[in-house]
């Protein structure tokens, strides 16, 4: 079997040894390096536990004939555009159950028009993950708040009362007592 291993994981800026500590259970970097180069036979479990470590879905991970790659022509940083010292690919991103998403219909904060914010549910005894973080909360009624976790008072099974700093100019800070859960904004999609 063929595995783009490699070029998932140097496209993601990722060690041979940050992809053997992110495999559960961990392994070592020379396996990796193994899988990688196929001096290893790459069985399905392996390439599940791979995926998982990279963030993708497996299918990302074998080379197909009728897949095609996006090959990488660029890295950009502050001086400017340079052409990869090596080969690179990239892979879309990989939604996870459970996730759920907010369509964005007006320009708002750092958010634009059409922007797709991909958002994480936690659980109450999460909340803590997601400080500092945007974080969408369910209200009475079918209403939502999206806005800044700044604080949490109390924890336990019903989550405690979150402080939220809505986006934009002049918001005040609002609290939410107990919501059965929060969404932690992970991925911004943007089309340009």
């Amino acid at each position: 079997m063929i595995t783009a291993i490699r070029e998932v994981r140097r496209a993601k800026g990722l060690t041979l040894d940050d992809v053997a500590r992110r495999c559960v259970p961990p392994t070592t970097a020379q396996t990796i390096g193994r899988l990688e180069t196929g001096t290893r036979t790459v069985s399905v479990a392996w390439l599940n536990r791979i995926a998982d470590a990279l963030e993708v879905d497996a299918a990302h991970l074998v080379k197909l004939p009728e897949r095609p790659d996006i090959p990488v022509a660029a890295l950009l940083d502050g001086s400017g555009a340079q052409a990869p010292r090596r080969e690179a690919n990239v892979a879309p991103p990989r939604a996870a159950p459970g996730m759920v998403a907010i369509a964005v219909s007006g320009g708002i904060g750092d958010y634009r028009a059409g922007d797709e914010i991909w958002c994480e549910r936690l659980a109450p005894d999460a909340f803590a993950t997601a400080m500092n973080r945007d974080v969408l909360v369910p209200r009475p009624a079918g209403r939502f708040l999206f806005g800044r976790l700044i604080g949490r008072e109390g924890s336990g099974e019903n989550g405690g009362k979150l402080h939220l700093l809505p986006l934009g100019a002049g918001t005040r800070q609002q609290v939410v007592t107990d919501p059965a859960w929060i969404a932690c904004a992970v991925r911004l999609v943007r089309p340009l």
